[in-house]
């Protein structure tokens, strides 16, 4: 009876993870759900931990913090900067996160106490611009403009408590920068880092070692602009990884908006049949449905086949696009305190 009883318990287990695994593959998103926020503020900065934790920051020195899946969120100022647009944040847990702001001042601030307070850690020169902030654990890395020659690489070994400038960031050209659009210009895994050169230097740059030594790739662009690049970077694989981007100053144009590696970005190829419907500010990948989201001022697209083809989703402007930490969803930001959820 015993042994009986074991084997019912037993199947009952595995038929139950087996449920679990299923997922129902959608042909396409529905598009993106609003959700009422408190602020009329630009919000690049985004961050998502679960489906109910959301953080938000953006201009006029915004931050938001939602618990409840975006129904309703606590906001303010970060510690009275109301002139500073901290364009990028990275969340730890529904307590813990820091915010970058790119210049006047470049400043990375801390709240531990779920945005009641805000501590700063990191105050840059005079002259300092940030572009992005991403983390593996506790380790983070931020990515700021030329400064005397080189590239503002920051590292953080303990969650943003501390910050230094690497004194292996590599050579920059003068003049050098990223597009600070959406946070998502430099990306991180294990010792593996990303960073964008974008406008008259556009290339990308690469440290298998944590910051230590650098390889620079020109990305494949026959005419370069100031205002034109590619602003958001995503690993897809070991092998894949996605850019996408255009002219901010022109909205609808597509030339040079997706760019690809997949090599692990040793070499980079851009698309410009079947691409992106205008000028994108960031990308994600969601692995559940196998899906590319883009955004950009002038809607959204996705493609089912990592880039190879897209399709206009929405024609609902953002500046940033996350993937929830536990890869169930997907979010974006935008100006006016836009904040939403894809819809599938």
């Amino acid at each position: 009876m015993k042994k009986i009883f074991l084997l019912l318990f037993l199947t009952s287990i595995f038929l139950s993870c087996s449920q679990d695994r299923k997922h129902v593959i959608v042909e396409r998103p529905i598009g993106w759900q609003l959700k009422e926020t408190p602020t009329d503020a630009s919000l690049r900065g985004l961050s998502v931990l679960t489906n109910n934790i959301i953080w938000a920051s953006g201009s006029k020195g915004t931050w938001l913090r939602s618990l409840d899946g975006g129904e309703t969120w606590d906001f303010g100022i970060v510690a009275g900067l109301d002139s500073v647009d901290f364009r990028d944040i990275i969340a730890f847990d529904a307590s813990t996160a820091v915010v970058m702001s790119s210049g006047q001042p470049a400043v990375i601030y801390k709240t531990v106490d779920g945005g009641k307070t805000w501590d700063l850690k990191y105050k840059g020169p005079e002259n300092a611009f940030l572009d992005g902030i991403t983390f593996v654990g506790d380790k983070g890395y931020a990515i700021g403009d030329e400064v005397d020659g080189k590239w503002m690489v920051l590292l953080s070994k303990d969650q943003g408590e501390h910050w230094k400038w690497l004194e292996t960031s590599p050579a920059a050209p003068a003049g050098a920068g990223s597009f600070a659009a959406s946070g998502s210009s430099i990306l991180a895994d294990q010792d593996n880092i990303w960073f964008v050169g974008a406008g008259l230097h556009s290339a990308i740059y690469h440290s298998s070692d944590g910051g230590t030594q650098w390889t620079k790739t020109a990305l494949p662009f026959p005419d370069l602009k100031e205002s034109a690049g590619v602003f958001s970077i995503f690993k897809v694989s070991d092998k894949k990884i996605v850019g996408v981007g255009g002219d901010f100053l022109q909205a609808d144009a597509n030339e040079h908006a997706f760019v690809f590696s997949d090599d692990g970005g040793s070499n980079w190829s851009v698309q410009d049949s079947q691409t992106l419907s205008g000028y994108r500010s960031g990308v994600v990948y969601y692995p559940f449905q196998h899906w590319l989201i883009a955004v950009g001022p002038n809607g959204t697209d996705f493609s089912k086949d990592v880039g190879q083809n897209w399709e206009k989703l929405s024609d609902e402007g953002f500046h940033a696009v996350k993937l929830c930490k536990s890869f169930k969803n997907v979010w974006a930001s935008g100006s006016g305190g836009k904040i939403a959820r894809l819809e599938f």
